[in-house]
């Protein structure tokens, strides 16, 4: 090494720890039969010589690896990256759950899933069998797929699942309320004199859809207002569902004074398309969105909308994870594993949105 210090081995570790070989490996992989006094020492040894275990070294001893596996939508996944925007979801779950993981000295691999596929079971056995990820961060719609837990089961995998509707008490759960900040969006629209309000929904293999939509409804019950028919359009979380969905608004004459879209790359086409017809917001029309991506912040018209902590729950997935492969439960996880760990979302307003 440059500074002409040679890197810590397993032995190094083992001899300032007092213990085996055997007994540091097993603290390492993660082991659930090892005493908290061990666990102790190996780890305070780890730390006070810096050592970084070899990723390969662990893969031909034929034990779980290191790896913790986020599993992702293959479909949405590749139809933002063809657009050219590129899917800011996946970024910011990315370095959620990576800055998590490093910590404990792990290594995230993203894989996207076709949960489509027919060969969905066979096609996650393989890949499971290829890196032996010592844990897995579910995202949605893969987080209620019951060939997904199935197999997860079957091998024996622990995991965390993202925005989850059902059979909670399988894995370690964590959301926001979805519902609940469409309805405050709404609300906060309703509030700015907005009577006549549109949706455009995600897709319909999501939960988080079909929650916001709720949420809006509800809301629009709860104080006295009607939906308008064509008033309600189905999206797909993509730029151009938005600009198709204002099209359709604009051309059915529903007179309309504000839009709110199920996430920001459809409220971001909703303003573009708007502004391609010469409707300006918020001035003629207010339009909100939902997750605050870079581009809600800094595009032309910064974008109101609900802040969706998305790296706070990937790293909050990673972080429970690890008692689980540990085999080190405590409170915090027991209370988590009771129904879904619940992370605070905010409602951001911005320039898009205005009174009538």
């Amino acid at each position: 090494m440059g500074s002409g210090m040679a890197r810590a081995t397993i032995y190094d570790v083992a001899a300032a720890a007092g213990a085996s070989i055997k007994s540091v490996s097993r603290v390492l992989n993660g082991e659930a039969n090892v005493t908290p006094g061990l666990r102790d020492r190996v780890m305070a040894a780890v730390e006070s010589l810096g050592y970084r275990r070899s990723l390969s070294a662990r893969s031909l001893a034929g034990a779980s690896s290191s790896i913790i596996a986020a599993l992702v939508d293959a479909e949405l996944t590749i139809e933002h990256w063809r657009s050219g925007r590129g899917n800011d979801y996946l970024s910011r779950l990315e370095m959620g759950a990576l800055m998590e993981v490093r910590r404990t000295d792990h290594h995230l691999m993203i894989e996207l899933v076709d949960y489509a596929s027919e060969s969905l079971g066979r096609d996650l056995s393989a890949l499971l069998t290829s890196i032996r990820p010592q844990g897995v961060i579910l995202t949605p719609p893969n987080s209620d797929h019951p060939v997904v837990l199935d197999v997860l089961d079957e091998a024996g995998v622990a995991y965390a699942r993202i925005g989850p509707e059902r059979d909670l008490q399988r894995g370690v759960c964590i959301a926001m309320d979805e519902r609940q900040a469409a309805y405050d969006m709404t609300a906060h629209l309703i509030a700015l004199g907005h009577r006549r309000i549109g949706f455009v929904t995600g897709p319909v293999a999501y939960v988080a859809s079909r929650r916001r939509l709720d949420g809006f409804l509800s809301a629009m019950a709860d104080n006295g207002l009607s939906v308008a028919d064509g008033a309600v359009a189905y999206g797909d979380f993509t730029f151009q569902s938005g600009v198709s969905a204002i099209n359709a608004f604009l051309g059915a004459g529903l007179g309309l004074t504000a839009i709110f879209a199920s996430n920001d790359d459809t409220a971001l086409g909703v303003l573009q398309g708007a502004a391609a017809r010469g409707v300006r917001a918020p001035e003629d029309i207010s339009v909100a969105g939902f997750d605050d991506t870079p581009a809600a912040m800094f595009g032309t018209t910064a974008l109101t909308t609900i802040r969706q902590p998305v790296s706070e729950m990937a790293a909050i997935a990673a972080r429970h994870l690890m008692p689980v492969i540990s085999g080190v439960q405590d409170e915090t996880l027991k209370q988590s594993l009771e129904g879904c760990l619940i992370v605070p979302y905010e409602l951001i307003v911005r320039r898009s949105t205005g009174a009538v």
